[in-house]
């Protein structure tokens, strides 16, 4: 008996049986099986005489299948464990240690000669303004540190514009500014004010000198706490050598200063390094507006294109942290610029993002900061990475940790348990075998639209993807408006939608328009379902291929529920089809998942409109952050990648919410036993009863749940 005669006779029950075969023929990877997992057990079977499907299972947690698990974090450890995000500052005492100013965590991070890494002061991305000891402070955007023979750190923090004291065993004073006034009084304590200083140093005598880079200026302070404008005018930007006030910079950063007192700046908005005398005589010692960029030489023969940071060794020498060519310079006191040989591009292999922020200890050895990682540069040619990891860029295919990727964003499962994901910014859809091995199926790594086999097809910022019973991929191809389709052969054709052509008109085919759409779900009729997020709409694509607009007005944008055009979505990202039929949406920007029924009528399901946080909860009661991709299981479960809560959430068909993976505040990817530890996770799908891709920064990871 056909199901086309089930649906003519027996509808309702012929429905309910074929989501019940298409999520366990699909989810559970068409033989029944997660191929990425370990150990069989039995399924329950459907009903007395239907087929029982063996389905794997393994222990529950967090596994690595392909990519770089390195990237952003906040986790303590030792070495790769760690994890960092956009440190900058960094300085070095004299057992060792490394103090690094962490950025985005707002926090003061200590690193011993072992890797070990932990948090001094500060509180884990809890940006404030708190006085106190250890984790009862706070800082906001923490950018340049230094550090005095006691083994005291003097902290610039930037968009608190204030200069902070920290003790070697984590108590945070505040020496001078005023916290969140803007200014360039001179004066004593909070009398003074600051525009958001981004570079210090200390003296031989305990006097601080400040980079106040907005204000265009060098400031000193006391020991007493006594600030005075030392060189350049406040709010007078340029680039003229002279005495104290006549001299200007722009956009002062970093900054050293030698045994003489000298003062070396990195006068980035300028591209120049500049030396200051102790009477506030302000020349140029190597660079030139003439010659920005990546060049050696002397004096202003020489170029920087990024110099941010400097640091400086017993002899004198200066070195540079030239950011934006991410090299690391060196420069005598006679001007004579070189650049180290690490981490010079080689063909095939993507440069460390280094340096930002920069040291030297006694014996000459460096430590930079990168992206996120603390490295060790010795002999002035071999980088090794201390703690944090980098992420790891690029177009590489592979098995497990060799495949590389720029920017996943959606993820599928098809019947062979194969998974699919996107690679947005290489523009490709790539296939990933159970044993982890990454190949490409489609898409060559430019921009296009071009319909074809494999690398003959090209794509514009693809993200969201969905694969049918029987292998077949359909693509939200983002920045083309348009919905592909790919073979299990890797021909991809355009079934809806017209290149370069957004709009918002329903109609067949390639009669219909999208406005770059992101996210696609299938039900078991096969019918499509896109969330068209420029029109701010979801849009329903049947069998048949003939587009129509499900829920939502083109144009109109709001979080109101309602029947179909009544109802109103902002930018929806994530979509899915849970065991009912229904259409579960994702609402980042509200932190909300909205369902919608067959009928079009919008419920917001989950969470409440604007009221960001992590809690777990029944329906409008739980709290979510960034909730992006959604998948479903055919027990009627909805899964959600709360990206900003570093969590997978799941949604039971009650709606309760609960958090299965990861813990809110937790930031890194950490596998083993869950919860495990995330870092902003943006798509899922299921592979399995209880397996689920999940995809996190640029790996793919394999998320057994709890039964």
């Amino acid at each position: 008996m056909s199901f086309h005669f089930l649906f003519q006779r027996a509808p309702n029950a012929a429905r309910k049986l074929a989501r019940v075969l298409f999520f366990l023929g699909l989810l559970v990877c068409g033989a029944g099986v997660d191929p990425f997992a370990l150990n069989v057990a039995k399924a329950l079977p459907l009903s007395p005489d239907a087929v029982v499907l063996p389905a794997r299972s393994a222990q529950p947690g967090l596994s690595f299948v392909a990519g770089s698990i390195g990237g952003i974090g906040n986790l303590s450890g030792v070495g790769s464990q760690a994890r960092f995000n956009y440190p900058v500052g960094i300085a070095v005492d004299a057992a060792g240690n490394r103090y690094v100013a962490d950025w985005q965590n707002h926090v003061i991070r200590k690193v011993l000669p072992d890797g070990g890494v932990s948090t001094l002061a500060g509180a884990m991305s809890t940006p404030g303004a708190a006085d106190g000891n250890g984790a009862a402070a706070r800082f906001y955007y923490p950018q340049s540190i230094a550090i005095d023979h006691a083994g005291n750190l003097y902290v610039a923090d930037t968009n608190n514009q204030t200069i902070r004291k920290v003790t070697p065993q984590g108590v945070v004073t505040t020496i001078a500014g005023r916290v969140g006034v803007i200014g360039s009084t001179d004066g004593r304590g909070s009398a003074a004010l600051f525009c958001f200083p981004q570079g210090i140093a200390v003296d031989a005598t305990g006097t601080l000198i400040v980079g106040d880079t907005y204000n265009h200026t060098l400031r000193s302070i006391s020991p007493r706490g006594v600030v005075t404008t030392l060189a350049g005018s406040a709010g007078m930007a340029g680039n003229l050598n002279g005495v104290r006030s006549a001299a200007r910079f722009s956009n002062p950063q970093g900054l050293v200063t030698d045994a003489s007192r000298n003062i070396f700046v990195a006068d980035a908005g300028n591209g120049l390094l500049r030396k200051v005398t102790p009477a506030g005589v302000v020349t140029t010692l190597a660079g030139s507006l003439a010659n920005f960029g990546l060049r050696d030489g002397t004096g202003a023969a020489a170029g920087f294109e990024g110099l941010s940071n400097l640091a400086i060794d017993p002899t004198g020498t200066l070195y540079g942290a030239d950011q934006y060519a991410q090299r690391i310079r060196r420069i005598t006191q006679r001007g004579v610029v070189t650049t180290l040989p690490v981490n010079a591009p080689l063909a095939g292999q993507p440069q460390v993002r280094m340096p930002t922020g920069i040291a030297v200890d006694p014996s000459g050895t460096l430590s930079v900061t990168g992206q996120f990682g603390v490295h060790v540069i010795t002999g002035g040619t071999t980088l090794t990475t201390l703690a944090g990891k980098e992420l790891e860029l690029g177009r590489v295919n592979g098995s497990g940790s060799k495949a590389r990727f720029d920017s996943l964003s959606g993820v599928t499962s098809d019947p062979s348990g194969n998974w699919y994901v996107v690679d947005t910014l290489n523009h490709v859809i790539l296939k990933i075998t159970p044993a982890g091995v990454v190949s490409e199926l489609a898409g060559n790594g430019k921009q296009g639209s071009v319909d074809g086999t494999g690398a003959g097809a090209s794509f514009s910022y693809p993200r969201g993807i969905v694969a049918d019973t029987l292998g077949n991929l359909f693509v939200a191809d983002t920045f083309n408006s348009t919905i592909r389709k790919i073979t299990p052969a890797g021909v991809v054709t355009t079934i809806a939608g017209a290149a370069a052509s957004p709009g918002r008109a329903d109609g067949p085919g390639s009669l219909a328009r999208f406005f770059e759409p992101e996210g696609i779900a299938i039900d078991a009729a096969q019918n499509l379902y896109v969330a068209d997020t420029g029109n701010h709409t979801v849009r329903k694509m049947s069998a048949a291929g003939v587009v129509s607009t499900l829920a939502g007005s083109a144009g109109r944008y709001g979080s109101d529920d309602g029947v179909g055009a009544a109802a109103r979505f902002l930018n929806p990202a994530g979509i899915a089809v849970d065991l009912s039929g229904n259409v579960m949406l994702s609402q980042p920007v509200y932190g909300t998942i909205r369902k919608i029924t067959s009928d079009g009528v919008v419920t917001t399901w989950a969470g409440r409109v604007l009221e960001k946080g992590s809690v777990d909860g029944l329906g409008v009661a739980a709290r979510f952050r960034t909730p992006q991709g959604l998948t479903a299981d055919g027990f009627g479960n909805v899964y959600v990648a709360d990206t900003d809560n570093n969590t997978v959430r799941r949604i039971a068909p009650s709606g309760q919410v609960t958090t299965v993976a990861g813990v809110p505040g937790s930031v890194g990817i950490r596998t083993g036993v869950l919860p495990g530890s995330l870092a902003q996770p943006i798509a899922l799908a299921m592979s399995g009863v209880s397996t689920l891709a999940v995809i996190n920064e640029n790996a793919v990871l394999r998320l057994v749940l709890k039964k």
